[in-house]
């Protein structure tokens, strides 16, 4: 087969800088999650879904197949970071969290990582982000240091 084909599928989570509530507010943070969409598009990595509440994002999207997950992020933090600075004084001081999760996900899953997605408000008036994301790291077998998972 002359052509190498792929769709890798990912769950992309991160928070602000001490999960400090910048998007609080709602339009704000939908024009954020259509701005990562578009950085996404121009990665070449295709969004599904974005959604999130005040400290934190969830990004169900493709990798691209020659590029990596931590270029993505970085791309993507970097680039949001720029331009959520420039709306409001109020967010001169904005800064994601440095660390990151990505897990992927069977194609199987995309209808209900879409839902869980799009109903973060609701699912954190019950549980917060540090214990979600504990949860994402349980559930995927990773080991982790509880010292250097948030910052």
């Amino acid at each position: 087969m002359p052509q190498s084909l792929a769709k890798i599928l990912v769950h992309t989570v991160f928070s602000t800088k001490d999960r400090r509530p910048f998007l609080r507010d709602k339009s704000l943070r939908e024009e954020l999650h259509r701005y990562l969409g578009g950085i996404l598009t121009n990665l070449d990595c295709q969004p599904i879904i974005i959604g999130g509440v005040a400290d934190h994002v969830h990004i169900l999207s493709t990798l691209l197949r020659t590029g990596t997950a931590a270029e993505m992020v970085k791309e993507v933090k970097r680039g949001s970071s720029l331009w959520l600075k420039t709306k409001s004084p109020d967010l001169r001081d904005f800064a994601w969290q440095n660390g990151y999760g990505i897990f992927s996900i069977d194609y199987s899953q995309v209808e209900e990582v879409r839902k869980y997605i799009a109903g973060q408000e609701e699912h954190h008036r019950m549980i917060s982000f540090q214990d979600e994301f504990r949860k994402f790291l349980e559930r995927y077998d990773v080991e982790y240091d509880e010292r250097y998972v948030w910052d």
